[in-house]
């Protein structure tokens, strides 16, 4: 069965979406490797392939409901930031951005009677809850630590040990 127009158009944004995270995360990570942190920047980077693999798990879910996925250009992510602190809570804004982009989807699939399409984003519901949570403790501990060069460089020495 095939996607409404809705929902495919939907889900094509949302693969767009789900780009610019990456991109927007490897922005981070090259910030974070100019001012010496590789910890921050180790994490970020393996949080912007988790980001291309989101994109990809539905540009396949697209292709198996037999629509094409339609690609859109990526517009450029920010590159300067003020601190690390910006930086964390710059991805913790985007995040919930995202949440909010994969309800709307869900939402829309929700109007559309297309179930295959709400079991497929519940995964990202799911997902968008842990990714939150990650980055919101990242930014915590950031709060906690304050202007503590030390801390910083120990959180960051932590950050680098992130495997997946």
């Amino acid at each position: 069965m095939s996607l409404s127009k809705a929902v495919h158009d939907s889900l094509n944004q949302q693969i767009n979406s789900e780009f610019y995270s990456s991109y927007l995360y490897l922005s981070l990570a090259a910030y974070c490797e100019s001012i010496n942190f590789p910890g921050f920047a180790h994490w970020l980077r393996l949080q912007s392939a988790e980001e291309t693999s989101h994109a990809m798990r539905i540009f396949d879910f697209v292709n198996d409901r037999d629509e094409r996925v339609l690609l859109a250009p990526i517009i450029q992510p920010p590159v300067e930031f003020e601190s690390i602190m910006d930086v964390m809570t710059t991805a913790l804004g985007h995040e919930r951005q995202v949440t909010n982009l994969i309800h709307n989807c869900y939402e829309i699939a929700l109007k559309e009677d297309d179930y295959a399409t709400q079991v497929h984003l519940q995964w990202f519901i799911t997902e968008q809850v842990e990714d939150e949570k990650s980055v919101s403790a990242i930014v915590e501990q950031l709060k906690m630590i304050g202007d503590r060069a030390d801390a910083i460089v120990l959180l960051d020495r932590d950050l680098s040990s992130r495997v997946s």
